[in-house]
């Protein structure tokens, strides 16, 4: 769709194609609303794809005494369990309990007890050491006095973006990725002007909409976008960085919760799409937001050091690396020089005459965030009725035979992934595996011809994670890419050598180690 096939009004227009931006963009077509989306870089493309992974309740929030944001969460990642299965799924975590450790077995008994009350069934349970080094073969026993299980889930969150973008559109919605907003304003008594610049289909191509309300959900970007500043309450950018390392140097059956010994803050080791995952830091990131953000050098020690606290034995080094994310969370503030893990990820809702403004806030929680941002917006919206909140988001996935080529685990995450594109997704390409990773040929054909996709980085880092997940990037694989999907892409030579160089060095830059230098 080129700008000129955007209607000239909409009764909303959302800023922002991350999870909270495509959770209200499917709530509002769900309310049979006329919505447009715009990103200005790709879908998901910030916190969104960078996100550590996890669909909890926040175990460290409920200890803090946010109760309510504990169980908004806990009640809608239950919700997402049981409708997006494959994308959403159960993993075991497991905390063990040190010799003078903290906190010890009794006093997280007692949190996980109100945790599972919560979510209404009891999740938690004791583990034996014979048990646990059955999950966890490396770890430490020195001073082990014993270990606790409980139950959260794990999603690829770029993906979960796309798969509820993917519904809005089913429903009605409008969505551009690489469409800026360029000017914002509305004229005494007229509706919102909305004036987009294309960076997609006619770059640089410019126009104005006009909408009834208009949604800045652009995260960490939403200060830019305020009429009017909030002196009590301003965009605190954190970061939080990851390491993923080969599952055999480093592997885990479950998520490994540990305290780290320098801060005594949370850190996850826990197995994704084959890899190892271990995460998260949290410090401010005071770089320029419009570029890709990576992890610094202290960040890659200090989550070398948890894992030499916990796995001494498996000798991780920076060798071992396949490749590092880092994302900037939106966490809004009152400043008052709090330390980056005390500030609080409740979410906080602006309304400023139909503009609708909203940060902070948890993956989990996306469908909260969103009812919540259409209410406020509704004195704009006229007769707006959400659906039920009790009904389905997600409407149950067709009934499908499993291609006899495909694994069932393979076949539950391409329902999950998918849900009703499925059939269209599978006959799109070769159903043969890319060795090495969870992906077949199909799903990056499908994502060539029908995912917006615009450079290499989106097809390969968020569309699907062969740049996280392979050595160098899938550098190995760049080849063959270009003989299967240049002609899906209709990229000339030109394009697609620029695209690889493009993307080479943006690897380089924000998913690979830093260059050695000192530590700040």
């Amino acid at each position: 769709m080129t700008m000129e096939d955007l209607d000239p009004h909409y009764d909303l227009i959302v800023i922002g194609g991350g999870i909270t931006g495509a959770g209200i963009a499917l709530e509002a077509a769900s309310a049979g609303l006329n919505i447009l989306l715009v990103e200005q870089s790709d879908y998901a493309w910030g916190t969104s794809s960078r996100s550590s992974k996890m669909v909890h309740g926040g175990l460290r929030y409920l200890a803090s005494g946010h109760f309510r944001l504990t169980r908004d969460a806990v009640r809608e990642r239950q919700r997402m369990l049981d409708e997006l299965p494959g994308l959403v799924d159960p993993m075991r975590y497991v905390m063990p309990h040190y010799h003078r450790g903290f906190p010890g077995p009794w006093l997280f008994d007692k949190v996980l007890w109100l945790y599972d009350r919560f979510a209404g069934r009891r999740y938690r349970h004791r583990i034996d050491h014979s048990e646990l080094l059955q999950w966890l073969p490396g770890i430490s026993t020195e001073g082990l006095k014993a270990a606790t299980g409980y139950t959260d889930a794990v999603t690829e969150d770029a993906r979960l973006v796309l798969r509820l973008l993917a519904e809005a559109q089913r429903q009605g919605a409008v969505t551009r990725n690489y469409t800026r907003v360029t000017a914002l304003g509305r004229p005494p008594h007229e509706p919102w002007q909305v004036t987009l610049e294309d960076h997609h289909t006619v770059p640089g191509a410019n126009r104005t909409l006009t909408a009834n309300a208009v949604i800045n959900a652009t995260g960490a970007w939403a200060d830019r976008l305020w009429q009017t500043p909030h002196p009590d309450e301003r965009i605190r950018p954190l970061r939080g960085s990851h390491l993923i390392v080969p599952f055999r140097r480093l592997p885990v059956s479950v998520s490994l919760t540990l305290q780290h010994p320098e801060d005594r803050r949370p850190v996850f080791i826990f197995p994704w799409l084959g890899q190892t995952v271990v995460g998260t830091t949290d410090l401010d990131h005071t770089d320029d937001l419009d570029q890709e953000p990576g992890i610094s050098q202290q960040e890659v020690e200090y989550l070398l050091q948890a894992i030499h606290s916990v796995c001494p034995g498996a000798k991780v080094s920076r060798q071992d690396v396949l490749s590092t994310w880092a994302g900037v969370r939106p966490v809004v503030t009152e400043g008052r020089d709090k330390a980056p893990s005390g500030e609080s990820r409740e979410h906080v809702i602006w309304a400023e005459d139909g503009l609708i403004s909203v940060a902070g806030g948890k993956l989990t929680t996306w469908r909260v965030i969103a009812r919540q941002v259409l209410l406020t917006a509704s004195p704009w919206l006229d007769d707006l009725q959400l659906t039920d909140e009790r009904q389905r988001t997600f409407p149950p996935n067709p009934t499908l035979f499993r291609p006899r080529e495909i694994s069932h685990l393979t076949w539950q995450r391409l329902q999950g992934y998918y849900g009703e594109l499925v059939s269209e997704v599978l006959a799109a390409g070769p159903l043969e595996p890319i060795a090495g990773t969870p992906y077949l040929w199909a799903e990056l054909h499908w994502a060539a011809r029908a995912e917006s996709v615009e450079h290499l980085d989106d097809l390969l880092i968020r569309r699907t994670r062969l740049g996280l997940l392979t050595p160098d990037g899938g550098d190995y694989l760049l080849e063959e890419l270009r003989n299967r999907l240049q002609p899906e892409l209709n990229w000339s030579d030109e394009r697609w050598q620029d695209e690889t160089n493009r993307y080479r060095a943006l690897w380089r830059e924000a998913f690979a180690l830093p260059a050695e230098r000192a530590s700040p």
